[in-house]
């Protein structure tokens, strides 16, 4: 299986090869698109500023590649950001794969302990509402590791569920599209099986 990790200016890459690496899949990091065309699997990380994210797909002519893609693809953080229509980061538009809007976190109110939620949510939440393959074999409620402070709003496109400040998606999946907000390459065996199901899709 030829796995393909999209190469742009987008922080995580390595860690996500990693996570690959121990679950014994290897891959390869291109913007090439004749490399990405090929790939069996695609996944499509991400840590960074949308619209120079943006910039830097659109030099690559990534931004018209990308939604034509039909191999499964997985969108992770930013990733999963920049498939929806637009990001309230830099009023940026992005690829429109999903209609959805990126919304900023809009206030901090307490939280359930009385603490202040901060901007951005950095550590373990949990996931719930699961309703795809992409979740076989992992619990309802599973924590895993979030670093955000934009968010994609609730749709029908919505396969998983958080709760931060306010309900937002976790997970969407539009046909061969699947994305997620948390950084699976960061949340130990729940997010080690994630991708294993990815894989297997």
């Amino acid at each position: 299986m030829k796995i393909v990790i999209i190469k742009y200016n987008a922080g995580n890459i390595k860690s996500v090869e990693f996570a690959l690496e121990r679950i014994g899949a290897e891959s390869t990091v291109s913007d090439n698109t004749d490399e990405i065309k090929s790939a069996d699997k695609i996944i499509f990380p991400g840590v960074g500023e949308a619209s120079s994210a943006m910039n830097y797909l659109r030099g690559k002519k990534l931004d018209t590649l990308i939604p034509s893609l039909k191999q499964p693809v997985l969108g992770i953080c930013l990733g999963m950001q920049l498939l929806c229509s637009h990001s309230e980061e830099g009023n940026t538009n992005c690829l429109n794969i999903f209609p959805e809007r990126v919304r900023k976190f809009s206030s901090s109110p307490m939280g359930s302990a009385g603490v202040e939620l901060k901007i951005p949510q950095i550590g373990w939440n949990n996931i719930y509402d699961l309703k795809s393959g992409l979740f076989n074999n992992i619990k309802e409620n599973e924590y895993n590791y979030f670093v955000h402070s934009y968010f994609v709003e609730l749709s029908d496109n919505t396969i998983a569920k958080c709760n931060y400040i306010n309900p937002f998606s976790a997970a969407i999946n539009k046909n061969n599209f699947y994305a997620v907000q948390f950084h699976p390459e960061k949340s130990g065996k729940a997010g080690e099986q994630l991708l294993q199901n990815f894989l297997a899709l």
